[in-house]
């Protein structure tokens, strides 16, 4: 009898979770006024919010919950993610498609003002040849390596006005982030030989200072974002333990450059900056600390709210409030939300958290960064359902989403 009834309820279980998977899979319908904002032109981007507007004066510093220029000017990040380097190929993406410039200038008149560009530590202890024909739109670039690449279309961002936040996205060039223990956070070399790519905390930092070093004469490259989404085996990756880290590689190129900003991430995949509130990030030079979020649809996941996709927009909040939004309302810390991002056809979950999210960015006037760009995925050149660009690498996509960025970089 026990085990009949243990089926029954196992049977019940398991045709509630299926169905309300259904339920959040299903094809959401575009409303009004996306539609509508489909078929209009882009609008100008607003020139007063690049640093090469005249409207700046440099270098940045943080003041409160904002990033600041020299005259407490805010200067909200309003950002992409063009990534590349940090996959099996070395490279940003699309450069065999159109020429890095062309690319940089439509980034502008998308509107964003800044760009993350991720790196993987392989990239930077190989440095590797590029195959030219992943360089056929740039065909001054073929003959050259990674890091001369990466270089050169960072330097096409700040040639047109683009602020830069680099990123240390992952270790082993691939796709980031898997269930791979080597790449789940900045070191690894407690692992000893089950990791193909190996590197100590001190060689995370060293690989940083070959990498910087390369812009500290470029002022618009902005800062470092440290890494991308530490993380540990069911939360074992403690945020002294990350912040400590963060401290010794923060303190390091600040040595090399002191006006970049040091950008940290959240722990459990860049989504939990509540640590913050007892054990805050200090550098030997103040005002320099950005924090970052992630925060995804299947963000939330294993709570007893569930994943985002799920949730009602006050459990939304909530759950933001307390994982890093409260840095922001209480005017403590800036939080840059560097990653987030959402099909072009999403199902009723993905558009249920793409609206409590930008409703909760709007609310807080939030800084932000968009994943991702890239129309197509590395290696494989798999489709990149998240892109905001048409294949051609010039042509953006006016869908719901830049609806409702566009409507965030106007505040």
């Amino acid at each position: 009898m026990f085990l009949l009834i243990a089926v029954i309820l196992f049977g019940g279980l398991f045709y509630y979770f299926r169905k309300a998977e259904a339920a959040i899979n299903q094809p959401w319908t575009p409303d009004t006024r996306s539609v509508l904002f489909s078929k209009r032109p882009l609008p100008p981007p607003i020139e007063a919010s690049f640093l090469t507007s005249g409207e700046y004066e440099l270098p940045l510093r943080t003041k409160g919950r904002n990033v600041v220029d020299q005259k407490g000017r805010r200067f909200k990040l309003a950002s992409v993610n063009w990534y590349g380097a940090s996959d099996e190929l070395n490279i940003p993406g699309g450069l065999e498609v159109q020429h890095r410039s062309d690319i940089a200038r439509t980034i502008r008149a998308m509107g964003f003002n800044s760009v993350r560009m991720p790196y993987s530590d392989e990239m930077v202890i190989t440095n590797p040849p590029i195959p030219p024909h992943l360089l056929t739109a740039n065909p001054d670039l073929v003959g050259k390596r990674a890091l001369d690449i990466f270089v050169a279309v960072v330097e096409a961002l700040t040639d047109a006005g683009i602020a830069v936040i680099v990123n240390n996205h992952i270790t082993t060039s691939t796709w980031c982030c898997g269930a791979d223990p080597c790449d789940a956070g900045w070191a690894n070399d407690h692992l000893g030989p089950l990791c193909r790519i190996r590197q100590t905390e001190d060689d995370w930092i060293s690989h940083w200072e070959t990498i910087m070093a390369l812009f500290v004469d470029n002022p618009l490259v902005i800062g470092a974002d440290l890494r991308n989404e530490v993380r540990g085996v069911w939360g074992t990756m403690t945020w002294d333990r990350w912040a400590t880290a963060a401290e010794r590689a923060g303190n390091a190129l600040l040595k090399i450059n002191p006006d970049w900003l040091i950008v940290v991430g959240g722990t459990e995949s860049g989504n939990d900056l509540a640590g913050v509130a007892e054990r805050p990030v200090q550098l030997d030079l103040d005002h320099r600390v950005v924090y970052s979020a992630h925060v995804y649809s299947w963000s939330g996941w294993g709570s007893l709210e569930g994943r985002y996709a799920k949730r009602t927009y006050p459990s939304f909040a909530r759950a933001m409030r307390r994982n890093w939004g409260y840095l922001v309302e209480n005017n403590l810390a800036p939080v840059w939300v560097g990653e987030f991002g959402a099909p072009n056809a999403p199902g009723v979950g993905d558009a249920n958290y793409w609206q409590n999210l930008l409703r909760y960015l709007q609310a807080i006037d939030a800084d932000f960064g968009y994943w991702a760009l890239n129309p197509r995925k590395g290696k494989e050149n798999d489709r990149e359902t998240y892109s905001l660009m048409e294949d051609d690498w010039l042509t953006p996509l006016r869908d719901y989403r830049m609806k409702d960025m566009t409507a965030l970089m106007r505040g």
